[in-house]
C-alpha cells in the first residue's frame, strides 16, 4: 500500500525541465524554436482583428464617400474644386481635403489638373501633407498608412479613452493648419525659383492655355446645359 502511494505522488509530480544547454548556440536554437510558431499566431490574431474590426469600417466608409459623390454629381463635385482653386486660403485648405477623402491617396493628386503649372506643386505639397491627418475620420483616405494615427492615439486611448475624439479633432484641424502653411510656402518658393531661371514667360504661356482651357470647358458646358434645357 505504501509502495502504491509513493508511485501515485511521483506521478502527480511535475516533471523538471531538462538542464539547459551552456552554448549560446543551442539557447539560440531553443529559442527560435519555441517562438516561431508563437510568431504566426500573434500575426494570426492581428489579422483576425482587422478583419474584425477596422477593415468593415473602411469598406462602409468607402462606399458612403463614393455614393455621396455619385448622389451631388461628379459635375457639382467638379466645379466645387475648381473654385475652392481660386483662392490662396482654400487652394490649400478645402481642396486638398475634399481631394483626398473623396478621391483618396494616391488619385487625390490628380485633382491638380485644376490649378495651373506654378500653383501644382504647392498643392501637391499640401495634400501629400494631409493623408495622414485625415485618417482620424476618414481612415479609407490612406488605409495603407492607417498605422501612424493609430500609433499617435494609441496612447491616449489606454490612459483617457474620454480624450480620443478630441485628440482626432485637434489632429484634423491641426493637419489643415499645416497644410495651408505648406501651401502657402510653396507657392512662394515657386514663384521665386521661376523667377531665378527666368522662366517666367514659359509660365506666362502655361497660365494663358490654362485660362483659355477654361474658357473652352466653360462654353462647352453652357452648350451642353442649353441643348439639354
Amino acid at each position: 500500500m505504501g509502495i502504491q502511494l509513493l508511485a501515485l505522488q511521483l506521478a502527480n509530480e511535475p516533471t523538471p525541465p531538462p538542464p539547459a544547454s551552456d552554448s549560446p548556440v543551442i539557447q539560440g536554437l531553443e529559442w527560435a524554436a519555441s517562438n516561431f510558431i508563437g510568431f504566426f499566431e500573434a500575426a494570426g490574431k492581428n489579422f483576425t482583428g482587422l478583419i474584425t474590426g477596422i477593415l468593415p469600417t473602411l469598406i462602409v466608409l468607402l462606399t458612403a464617400m463614393y455614393a455621396i459623390t455619385t448622389w451631388i454629381g461628379e459635375e457639382r463635385v467638379t466645379r466645387a474644386v475648381q473654385w475652392s482653386g481660386r483662392y490662396a486660403i482654400t487652394r490649400y485648405t478645402l481642396m486638398p481635403v475634399l481631394a483626398v477623402i473623396m478621391l483618396t491617396n494616391p488619385m487625390c493628386y490628380s485633382f491638380g489638373k485644376f490649378l495651373p503649372e506654378r500653383q501644382k506643386p504647392a498643392f501637391y505639397d499640401s495634400a501629400v501633407s494631409f493623408v495622414h491627418p485625415v485618417t482620424s475620420f476618414f481612415p479609407q483616405a490612406n488605409a495603407g498608412e492607417l498605422f501612424v494615427w493609430m500609433g499617435v492615439s494609441a496612447g491616449v486611448l489606454k490612459a483617457a479613452p474620454e480624450k480620443y475624439a478630441l485628440l482626432a479633432l485637434l489632429y484634423f484641424l491641426v493637419g489643415i493648419i499645416v497644410i495651408f502653411l505648406r501651401g502657402i510656402t510653396t507657392e512662394w518658393i515657386t514663384n521665386i525659383m521661376i523667377k531665378r531661371t527666368g522662366q517666367d514667360a514659359v509660365f506666362d504661356e502655361y497660365d494663358r492655355a490654362f485660362k483659355e482651357a477654361g474658357t473652352r470647358r466653360h462654353k462647352a458646358g453652357k452648350a451642353v446645359a442649353g441643348g439639354v434645357a
